[in-house]
């Protein structure tokens, strides 16, 4: 498109062209330009100047003229090119443009939150359940593990479902029925325990469609170079979630009863899926909303291989290779840490330093928020050092290595804490690394399996969910046996370490698959 315009040059000064180049009788029609399938070919005047434009990322390219004292003034500027996931672009009239792939970003971190929400209510209404209804210590750690027994079986199941049909659909489907098991909680506790264990294994059924719905949209959402980023918005989504739980819960339960905090996240939920349900499709092509800059620039920050939907890979073929195995031994590690202080943290402040439920929920919630800003800059950091040219398996060897060592070592400290203030900085501490694996293995399984992430993860979901039942029981049984976390705590940190290794060994950033 080309324009004449008399106003003052905002973006170059006439000192951008020679000024004897130009003529002040100098006519429009004395330039022209044509629009090739390969870009714009020069803009030529009548005296032989041109004008280039043209390059990646610029979807549209005007021309604008402007009348000086001396002449006139030829001058080339691109209108929208999406300068980063934060900056945005401008439209067609000048208006400030979000990313499209923003708003999917911002989505899923909504309801990362309000998955991670909904797992965190029971861990704080579980304590007056207990005393109603005479728990042990023991029986806690079962019934905290029940929403893992539907976890491990939808991991695989719905990572399938995800490279087969897409994470829009699946996600939707798994917001819907988790809310309605939230919204049933308060009332199977009260009828019976079979009832509470069937709807909490439910929930977790429900649940474990999540993250690798929200991993394969936002590896087809955006380029290499931004993925990190948005993974770690995402997830800082998914460790507030356990602030809003933990503090939100006890505020509800004082106001409304025990049913209060099921009521309110079971309702977000329902209401998020009204958004979700006409702002996002699978894939950016499918999107009628988004720009054609912001698409090539997606396009061209990507692999050119051709992903294809409804194929399987062999199990066998899949757990053929370490790379495969350094990604289930981290998420094994992973979420064995992770469910430990999930599930025992309220527990843990209230038996070893004796505080009531709110003050336990506040010391809960601390670390949680850190672990959100610390995922996020681990992606910052993991993008920047990609875009600067190391190898993307040393990134995901760095990135990892510090989400391991520096929980391991935490958990050691933890054991000497005197109070809840130095327990709480421990734990904070602890998560805050452990975050770091956000740009470790949960990327990793993008490179090297990306038409099959969904699968990859679900497996390696699956196993490390398995890891998670046992921490969480095994912690009941042995502060039951032993009258302390300690213990736990040691062979947790001994874990981490164990886990580092065998990731330095075998991890790789090169597609496998």
């Amino acid at each position: 498109m080309a324009a004449v315009t008399p106003t003052k040059s905002l973006l170059h000064s006439s000192s951008s062209f020679p000024k004897s180049s130009f003529s002040s009788k100098t006519q429009f029609n004395s330039i022209s330009f044509k629009k090739t399938q390969s870009g714009l070919e020069p803009i030529r005047s009548k005296s032989g100047n041109a004008c280039f434009s043209g390059g990646e990322g610029v979807s549209r390219t005007r021309r604008r003229t402007e009348r000086r004292e001396e002449g006139l003034v030829v001058r080339c500027t691109a209108e929208g090119i999406e300068r980063g996931l934060l900056v945005g672009g401008r439209g067609q009239e000048g208006k400030f443009v979000v990313p499209e792939r923003f708003k999917v970003v911002a989505l899923l971190a909504c309801v990362m939150c309000l998955c991670n929400a909904d797992r965190v209510v029971m861990s704080v209404a579980i304590v007056p359940l207990a005393a109603k209804h005479g728990w042990s210590s023991s029986f806690l750690g079962i019934v905290q593990s029940s929403f893992l027994w539907g976890y491990i079986f939808s991991s695989v199941v719905g990572g399938a479902l995800v490279d087969k049909y897409g994470g829009k659909k699946v996600i939707a489907w798994g917001v819907g029925l988790w809310s309605i098991a939230t919204l049933l909680t308060p009332w199977a506790a009260n009828h019976s325990t079979i009832a509470l264990l069937s709807v909490r294994a439910f929930f977790g059924l429900a649940e474990g469609v999540a993250l690798p719905s929200m991993n394969t949209l936002l590896s087809r959402w955006f380029p290499s170079h931004e993925r990190a980023t948005a993974v770690g918005m995402s997830m800082a989504g998914f460790h507030l979630g356990n602030v809003a739980g933990l503090v939100l819960t006890p505020i509800a339960m004082s106001s409304i009863g025990i049913a209060g905090p099921f009521i309110f996240f079971s309702s977000l939920g329902l209401l998020w899926l009204t958004t979700w349900a006409y702002g996002v499709t699978n894939d950016p092509n499918e999107s009628q909303f988004i720009s054609k800059s912001e698409l090539r620039l997606i396009q061209a920050g990507k692999s050119n291989t051709t992903l294809k939907k409804g194929e399987l890979l062999p199990l066998r073929l899949l757990l053929s290779k370490l790379p495969t195995w350094a990604i289930i031994v981290a998420n094994v590690t992973n979420n064995w840490g992770y469910f430990v202080m999930l599930s025992w943290m309220p527990v843990y402040f209230k038996t070893v330093f004796n505080v009531n439920l709110k003050q336990a929920a506040w010391f809960s919630a601390v670390p949680w928020g850190t672990m959100a800003i610390s995922g996020y800059i681990a992606g910052l950091v993991s993008d920047f050092l990609v875009k600067a040219g190391c190898s993307v398996t040393l990134v995901r060897k760095i990135m990892q290595s510090i989400g391991f060592i520096g929980p391991g070592v935490s958990l050691l400290l933890l054991n000497y804490a005197k109070t809840p203030v130095v327990a709480s900085i421990f734990i904070t501490a602890a998560l805050s690394f452990s975050s770091f694996s956000q740009a470790g293995f949960l990327l990793n399984m993008q490179d090297i399996a990306p038409q099959y992430a969904g699968f990859l993860h679900g497996i390696a979901n699956s196993a490390g969910t398995l890891a998670a039942i046992v921490s969480t029981i095994g912690t009941g049984y042995f502060v039951q046996w032993l009258g302390s976390f300690q213990a736990f705590l040691t062979v947790t940190a001994g874990l981490y370490f164990a886990s580092t290794i065998f990731w330095n060994l075998y991890a790789t950033g090169e597609r496998v698959f």
